[in-house]
């Protein structure tokens, strides 16, 4: 991700406008990737080990969410 500043010329303010949005880019990289570390370790606190199930193996299931239609006469 990124540019690179391809010309090498006279257009001085437009080098130092090129660079001064490089180094503004990689600023706001780092800062997104320590806020993505930061919501990953907040995130990950809560989260518990995976429990696996074989075939045969028994379970609770909760119908709380479960739609289901009772027919009448």
């Amino acid at each position: 991700m990124g540019f690179k500043i391809r010309k090498k010329g006279k257009f001085e303010k437009a080098k130092e406008f090129a660079t001064r949005i490089k180094e503004v880019h990689e600023k706001a990289e780092a800062v997104l990737k320590k806020s993505q570390e930061e919501m990953r370790r907040y995130a990950d606190r809560r989260r518990s080990e995976i429990e696996e199930y074989r075939t045969g193996d028994w379970v609770l299931l909760s119908t709380k969410d479960l739609k289901y239609q009772i027919k009448g006469r």
